[in-house]
């Protein structure tokens, strides 16, 4: 049984199931900065880890796999929370690397009614300083209703990198300015905290989920 970390009210009408990015676990000080956001705004939110970074728990130093390869830990996290008596509407997604998974499995679970939608915090369009290797391809096809936050210096893709990309009408991308990979802004030069981030991004969460859930 997938292990969750449960942030909101139990009786919220949607859940957002997160997982994380590939080097820092669910608990990061990002990812539950972004769930406590997440749950004042009124959402459940369930964090969950693959299992090559559950066993770093245990001293086992394992590298991230490739990003596909995790797909049916994904799949079975969503049946898991089921099974915990998770019920309404459920949007799915994650940090990063976590995020691009949900992406590759949104499709087939939307279709089947698993999800309402699907929620990237940084969606790594390509690996650093590579902007050619593009990791896009099945979002030009998107069907699944989905939502990413990524900082306007986010350095797996920038805002004039990913105006140029063909991306699925599904997908709607809301910049945070002078974001990093973690959304974070340096204050002394936007005039931004990551709080200030935080609180945006929780907002438009809401406010989509509103349009799109069901």
């Amino acid at each position: 049984m997938t292990a969750f970390l449960f942030d909101g009210p139990e009786t919220a009408p949607i859940t957002v199931l997160l997982a994380h990015g590939a080097g820092a676990p669910m608990d990061s000080a990002s990812m539950t900065a972004t769930a406590k956001a997440l749950a004042e705004a009124g959402f459940r939110v369930a964090r969950f880890e693959f299992h090559y970074m559950a066993a770093r728990r245990y001293g086992h130093r394992k590298p991230p796999p490739r990003a596909e390869t995790v797909n049916p830990e994904y799949i079975k996290a969503i049946a898991d929370l089921r099974a915990k008596g998770v019920t309404g509407a459920l949007i799915i997604g994650g940090k990063s690397m976590g995020g691009r998974v949900a992406s590759m499995i949104a499709d087939e679970m939307f279709s089947k009614g698993e999800i309402s939608g699907l929620l990237c915090l940084g969606y790594p369009f390509h690996p650093p300083a590579k902007p050619t290797q593009l990791r896009t391809k099945h979002l030009a096809g998107l069907k699944t209703p989905t939502l990413i936050f990524q900082g306007t210096r986010d350095e797996f893709g920038t805002k004039d990198e990913v105006a140029t990309y063909d991306l699925s009408d599904r997908i709607e991308v809301l910049w945070l300015e002078d974001g990093d990979h973690d959304l974070k802004p340096r204050k002394s030069i936007s005039g931004f905290s990551a709080a200030d981030h935080l609180k945006t991004l929780a907002r438009a969460a809401k406010a989509w989920t509103g349009r799109i859930a069901r």
